[in-house]
């Protein structure tokens, strides 16, 4: 049993680290086509790189699930963004870095988390990983489902444009068709 437990940590680590490889791509390519420094294009990719951080210090609560997690799982894995921030804040990354992680699950509209900010009160950072974020979670298969194709995942990314800066959105568009 314990030999089981931990190959399903080991291979949800992989898949973190795949999803984190797969969102610094995407953020950096999305830098690229707003014509965003070389210098920011960087600090984006190690951001993506970093995102999710914070899930390490949740896998008691989120490895080797097998179905959705319930509320009770979510309001755990919530606090990520906060965690990898604290993980990170003293570890010598950019405040452009740090933000842009504790910051990523904000939607524009102001219905994400962990503040509630809204339109250009999110950081730039943190407005080009959440799309980024999005896009890479629908086109990975899921111990739930199976991945999206690139075109669906894209009508489902345009079904909740609210939740994205258009400008951001509109690079993002270009870079993922630059790439097909």
């Amino acid at each position: 049993m314990a030999n089981t437990q931990k190959h399903l940590i080991s291979f949800n680590l992989e898949k973190e680290i795949e999803h984190g490889i797969q969102v610094s791509n995407l953020a950096f390519r999305v830098g690229k086509q707003m014509g965003l420094s070389e210098e920011t294009c960087h600090e984006l990719a190690v951001a993506g790189v970093l995102h999710d951080i914070g899930k390490l210090r949740l896998y008691n609560y989120i490895a080797g699930e097998e179905n959705p997690m319930v509320v009770e799982e979510m309001k755990y894995v919530r606090r990520h963004p906060e965690l990898g921030y604290e993980s990170l804040k003293d570890r010598g990354y950019s405040r452009f870095v740090l933000d842009s992680i504790y910051y990523h699950h904000e939607n524009y509209d102001g219905s994400g988390y962990p503040e509630n900010l809204a339109g250009e009160k999110i950081p730039m950072g943190a407005r080009i990983l959440r799309i980024c974020d999005v896009y890479a979670a629908l086109t990975s298969k899921r111990t739930y489902r199976d991945a999206f194709s690139s075109e669906t995942a894209m009508k489902m990314v345009i079904d909740e444009v609210k939740n994205f800066d258009m400008q951001v959105f509109l690079a993002f568009q270009r870079a993922i068709h630059e790439n097909e």
